[in-house]
């Protein structure tokens, strides 16, 4: 087979620190090798497409090489992104440092001290000036659990309670994380992921190596939805969501030192300037010349175009990706996109498909960045190292929340249609296997990054690339979710930012007392069977809608209940745009229901949400009704 070693464009892959090493490879190996449609003969026939289209461009990397760090350079940069840059000494705000750490379940709060720990060996071996104890910052306990109803423990003891207490909800039964073989299996994602791994591992529950067979028999899982729905991306506010990214570093880390792995990330790498305007373009330029045309514009216009031609057209072709186009007629293609695309004077219309998938990867390939980040491109391929389905998921979600925004949906925009050709699979004859090892290459190899294959090891990590490639595509609407516990994390820190207490020894005493105090009310509250409350539509009508809740009332219940207000009472409608069908009657799937402020910024519902339940989580929220911002406009 075609040996990457020489090729210039590498995939970057750390080895795991784990001595499940050896194990998880065979594993892995016996996952792919045991299923003789999956032959590799199409990735290493892209990898031969991509460097015969790079040959004549080796000079032009985008991204410099990656050094290596000096010890503790890694763990001062990982701090710096977590938040915790207080922590090394900067001057920055204490407050925001300790109400991120007030939030920390007991694993995040150990992969934060093993961090602070090996660098401040680093800084003695340099003999710098110490850092700061962790302890003296470390002035509260766990956002589940505190010790108010105790005396007031000095810090030294609060530390000790933050590392050792277990947090509250993880006392709660943990048997849809064993091993089952039934067709569908439950994904937990209202306790912590390192908390699950951490309780497995102590109750030896050795997790089992799932063998991806093929498309059909790739294991069902399902999110549970708990009595506050299920959150997907997107439905948070976008200064919430600013949050989420700091908290799932910290998850990931966690869960990657309860299973053995290291987490490496590569050190950022400046972009070197294009004259370009569509190709070897950073996202967010191209993202900022798209919205001053259309503004909100969340993917680049160019990928949207190529994507939307070949679902027109492409769709039912055979080999479709997986067959090239012709190199001359691609790079020709190429230079008409810069020249014309904007002008609107491409016609798309006589373009093969072929050339048209060719150009899709191209884009793709070219970024100056990876599309998975040069920093996180080393975890999204050490996945696979993972020997357990579910956790693998686990990791994968939380590396699509740390992705910055423009990535982020981008990747999703592309998992989409590559779905969408999966699904045509009878007619195009590219099953997820195959979609899978064409798009591996595109997106894990790049050629600004160094080389970081061992000798013979192209194989295994080849597969394990297609093999992560196609858990994104396959388990896309899974790993596009926001965790219920990092949203009550998110509550958490916003409650604790709005309070702005005062961290130091004098006032531990008052705070402890207010946080009894705050859980005196919100149980109080919580044995309230029923309220009423008021359900505001402001853009959509003058009137409120006066709510009854109980434990049985439902975000639909409501949306349903405002319906029949419309259709019964005549209430004077201010904006009926999109909110009449044809027959005048209101089109209720037109509505959502928005949790705003208290301790969120916006949330948008999901309709199985407990609305009683949400109201004791959050009672100072308004409700607002709104119309779907993606519903089909009509004009």
């Amino acid at each position: 087979s075609f040996s990457t070693r020489n090729c210039p464009c590498k995939m970057s892959q750390l080895p795991p620190k784990s001595p499940l090493a050896s194990p998880v490879l065979e594993g892995r190996n016996s996952r792919i090798d045991s299923l003789d449609s999956m032959s590799m003969d199409t990735f290493w026939l892209e990898v031969e497409n991509i460097k015969q289209s790079t040959e004549a461009e080796q000079e032009e990397c985008s991204l410099a090489d990656v050094k290596t760090q000096e010890e503790g350079e890694a763990e001062a940069e990982w701090l710096q992104d977590a938040g915790l840059s207080n922590l090394l000494g900067e001057n920055a705000s204490e407050n925001d440092n300790l109400v991120l750490l007030s939030t920390l379940t007991r694993t995040q709060a150990a992969a934060v001290q093993r961090r602070l720990d090996t660098y401040s060996r680093s800084r003695r071996r340099r003999n710098k000036q110490p850092v700061r104890d962790v302890r003296d910052v470390f002035g509260v306990v766990s956002s589940e659990e505190t010790a108010a109803d105790k005396e007031v423990p000095s810090k030294d003891q609060l530390w000790h309670n933050l590392r050792t207490s277990s947090v509250q909800r993880n006392s709660q039964d943990y048997s849809c994380t064993v091993r089952s073989t039934g067709k569908e299996e439950a994904f937990n994602m209202d306790v912590a992921y390192s908390e699950q791994a951490a309780v497995l591992l102590k109750g030896s529950f050795l997790p089992e190596s799932r063998r991806l067979k093929d498309g059909n028999a790739l294991t069902k899982f399902k999110i549970p939805k708990g009595r506050l729905g299920v959150t997907k991306i997107g439905d948070l506010s976008a200064q919430d969501m600013k949050k989420i990214p700091t908290l799932a570093l910290i998850e990931l880390t966690a869960l990657c030192d309860v299973l053995g792995f290291e987490l490496k990330r590569n050190k950022t790498a400046k972009l070197k300037t294009t004259e370009k305007r569509l190709f070897g373009v950073p996202l967010n330029t191209l993202l900022e010349n798209d919205q001053k045309l259309l503004p909100n514009t969340k993917v680049p216009l160019l990928l949207q175009a190529l994507l939307s031609c070949l679902e027109k057209r492409g769709l039912e072709t055979e080999g479709i990706l997986r067959v090239s186009g012709s190199q001359t007629r691609i790079k020709s293609l190429e230079q008409k996109l810069e020249r014309d695309f904007y002008t609107g004077l491409f016609r798309w219309d006589e373009v093969h498909q072929n050339d048209v998938s060719g150009l899709l990867k191209r884009f793709i390939r070219e970024l100056p960045a990876p599309l998975l980040t040069a920093e996180y491109l080393p975890a999204f391929a050490a996945v696979q190292n993972i020997p357990d389905l579910k956790q693998r998921l686990q990791a994968l979600n939380l590396l699509i929340l740390i992705l910055p925004e423009p990535n982020r949906n981008t990747l999703k925009a592309l998992l989409e249609f590559l779905s969408k050709v999966v699904a045509r699979e009878n007619n195009n004859k590219m099953n997820l296997w195959n979609v899978s090892t064409v798009m591996a290459p595109n997106l894990f190899m790049h050629k600004g990054l160094p080389n970081k294959i061992p000798e013979g090891k192209e194989k295994q990590l080849a597969e394990g690339a297609a093999d992560v490639v196609r858990m994104m595509i396959h388990y896309q609407d899974l790993l596009w979710t926001v965790s219920s516990f990092l949203v009550a994390q998110v509550r958490k820190l916003n409650e604790s930012s709005s309070k702005r207490y005062q961290f130091c020894d004098r006032r531990i005493k008052n705070l402890l007392r207010k946080i009894h105090a705050d859980k005196d009310k919100v149980e109080k509250s919580q044995a309230e069977p029923s309220k009423i409350v008021k359900v505001h539509a402001s853009l959509l009508l003058k009137d409120s809608l006066e709510v009854h809740l109980n434990n049985a009332t439902r975000v639909a219940d409501v949306l349903k209940q405002f319906q029949k207000n419309l259709c019964q009472n005549g209430w004077n409608i201010v904006n009926t745009v999109n909110l009449l069908k044809c027959n005048n009657s209101v089109d209720c799937t037109n509505l959502l229901l928005y949790e705003v402020g208290g301790n969120i910024g916006e949330h948008c519902l999901d309709p199985d949400t407990y609305l009683l339940d949400l109201y004791h989580i959050n009672p100072h929220a308004e409700w607002i009704i709104k119309q779907n911002p993606s519903y089909p406009r009509v004009f």
